[in-house]
């Protein structure tokens, strides 16, 4: 199946899910992640918002208080993507720093303070599906590879999030595909490659 196809396929299944069944497995993500040394060992995560059904990750980050851009609970410091360009650009969480982009993603706003490739411990990518290889399927728009592929972001730490009807044995491939080395589902988190 060629990767539009199959992508097609898998976010029409995902679409179908029950809110009930998204929302609980979406509590059991993130509770696999925050069991994880990745996740415990980590104080800047790069995450995202939950678009169209994404796993949504939510609960690692709500109804808690900031300070400076910390997580007073957890000590963690939180950054989220805005698209610039072909690119993603990195910013500091802070609940006043958020805005609906022109596809209606949720994003930082332009000014919110930036993040550096050498503060970040650990990047938690949304997926639309992932193989066992640790290759990914996003939506097309390469924003992850390319930011896998550049130097400084290549050995950071990453977990690519799905549920599991879209964590498939093999993925079509292209070139710049750039593999991640962990996949979470609601039934675990699996180290692909170091």
């Amino acid at each position: 199946m060629e990767k539009a196809e199959l992508r097609r396929s898998l976010l029409k299944t995902r679409q179908s899910m029950s809110v009930a069944q998204w929302k609980q497995s979406s509590d059991r993500i993130c509770t696999y992640i925050t069991n994880s040394p990745l996740f415990t060992q980590a104080k800047t995560i790069l995450a995202y918002f939950s678009f169209k059904k994404e796993p949504d990750l939510g609960s690692l980050f709500a109804n808690i208080s900031f300070d400076g851009g910390q997580d007073t609970q957890t000590r963690k410091t939180w950054g989220f993507p805005r698209c610039v360009g072909d690119s993603l650009c990195w910013h500091l969480y802070t609940k006043d720093s958020l805005q609906k982009s022109a596809y209606g993603i949720i994003e930082p706003h332009a000014d919110a303070p930036t993040i550096k490739p050498e503060e970040v411990d650990l990047i938690i990518i949304p997926s639309v599906g992932c193989d066992r290889q640790g290759y990914r399927l996003g939506y097309g728009g390469g924003y992850y590879d390319r930011l896998l592929s550049s130097p400084e972001w290549a050995t950071k730490p990453t977990i690519g999030i799905v549920f599991d009807f879209a964590y498939l044995p093999q993925l079509p491939i292209e070139p710049w595909d750039q593999p991640l080395q962990n996949v979470c589902t609601e039934m675990g988190l699996t180290k692909v490659r170091s």
